[in-house]
């Protein structure tokens, strides 16, 4: 039980890694806010963390929304006293087109979940991660912006990855004399949804064609990693286990970036 009664935060976790995420914390112990937009959602995350025997609260709230999250924290932390672990997950793809075809509208979407939305959710944690005399964040970032410059049109998303790591690296010294470790995990293709709420225009116009190996993700012949396996990789990084790492991006693709980049 590595997170026994240890408070946990876990944004986008209605599905995909968040939800997984939640659902590992519990079993090793915490008590997880599972946050996100979709009430429902969270509802079933929360019922079958309850049924394994784990404890969790819903919290409904938009990450890029500042009242929501600062009233959905201080619900968690008044709940059960503490906070001891934070997830920034909830992300976006957002829109994936020519420079010049994306809207300013799409771009300000894609920066506002997944930027704006990190920020608020550190920025109304660390508060009481401080009054727990430290803690562990973890921000979800990406292969795209940190390793792969090569996926066409989706320069609002991985620029929004790229500077959730430079925060990651900046908070990680920020926070250290309070015993705040931070860290970023950089997934590649990984099975959840997120590419199904992608929508991409014009991309034929601006992709440079590339012959890959077979096989984009070498490790598996190309098959994607799953929400289980990052959600491990989360697990690690919240714990004790990883008490001297802080700053650090952890790329979970399969060697995928280091073939496409």
């Amino acid at each position: 039980m590595q997170l026994q009664d240890k408070v946990a935060l876990v944004t986008g976790a209605s599905s995909g890694i968040g939800r997984a995420t939640a659902l590992r914390f519990a079993a090793e112990g915490a008590i997880v806010g599972v946050l996100g937009r979709n009430r429902a959602a969270l509802d079933e995350t929360v019922a079958e963390i309850e049924t394994a025997g784990g404890r969790a609260l819903a919290l409904v709230a938009d990450v890029a929304d500042d009242s929501a999250v600062r009233d959905a924290v201080s619900r968690l932390v008044d709940m059960h006293g503490r906070l001891d672990v934070v997830f920034a997950n909830a992300g976006i793809n957002g829109v994936w087109a020519p420079i010049d075809t994306l809207l300013p509208q799409e771009w300000d979407k894609t920066l506002a979940i997944n930027l704006r939305g990190t920020y608020l959710t550190i920025h109304y944690t660390v508060p009481h991660l401080k009054r727990s005399g430290g803690g562990a964040i973890l921000v979800t970032s990406s292969i795209n912006g940190t390793r792969v410059f090569s996926n066409s049109g989706a320069s609002a998303y991985a620029c929004s990855k790229a500077a959730q790591l430079a925060l990651v690296q900046m908070l990680a010294l920020e926070l250290a004399p309070f015993h705040i470790r931070v860290n970023a995990l950089c997934p590649g293709s990984i099975a959840t949804d997120i590419n199904e709420r992608t929508e991409q225009r014009d991309l034929e116009s601006i992709g440079i064609p590339v012959d890959y190996p077979q096989g984009q993700v070498p490790l598996t012949e190309g098959r994607s990693g799953t929400a289980e396996q990052v959600a491990e990789l989360a697990l690690f990084l919240a714990s004790e286990r990883s008490s001297h790492i802080s700053g650090t991006p952890v790329w979970i693709d399969g060697a995928q970036s280091l073939l496409i980049g």
